[in-house]
């Protein structure tokens, strides 16, 4: 069976950035990343390059900006009250964290300045601007299961934890 959309994919990953540093990796965790393919739970680039391969499968691919995390933005930092941050007391200028927005989701941000009730931060994700190379193993190809249909995600072993 071939990777295509509403299908579930399981993959091993390693990813570096242009300083050949790596960023990320599957293999660390022990478990492979499951995704339901078309669903935008991966960045465009990766979901590309997943499209029409099989169990076994082990390829590289580069992905540019645009095809990642977008382009830097300049002008993308934000004035955030601490209430905002979890362990705001702790953060310090250079670290990156995750920000609760006020929809409910949360968003990757990097720490500029720390003031007495607010952060500065860049909104730019922390990958924004690099070229990423990713070293993937596919390691299944699964049809998926009605519910994760619904929910437009894959879920892990044992079900959904939402």
């Amino acid at each position: 069976m071939n990777a295509e959309k509403n299908k579930v994919v399981s993959f091993h990953y390693t990813v570096t950035g242009e300083d050949g540093e790596v960023v990320d990796s599957s293999r660390e965790r022990g478990e492979p990343l499951s995704v339901l393919l078309g669903h935008g739970n991966i960045i465009p680039g990766l979901e590309k390059a997943l499209d029409g391969r099989a169990a076994g499968d082990m390829f590289t691919v580069q992905v540019s900006p645009e095809e990642a995390y977008g382009l830097r933005n300049p002008d993308a930092k934000q004035r955030v009250p601490k209430k905002y941050f979890q362990g705001a007391q702790k953060l310090k200028a250079g670290d990156v964290t995750v920000l609760s927005l006020k929809d409910g989701g949360h968003r990757v941000v990097t720490v500029v300045k720390v003031g007495m009730t607010a952060i500065d931060v860049d909104m730019n994700h922390p990958l924004a601007g690099q070229k990423l190379t990713f070293d993937v193993e596919l390691t299944d190809v699964r049809e998926p299961e009605p519910v994760e249909l619904q929910h437009g995600h894959a879920h892990g072993k044992g079900g959904h934890a939402h």
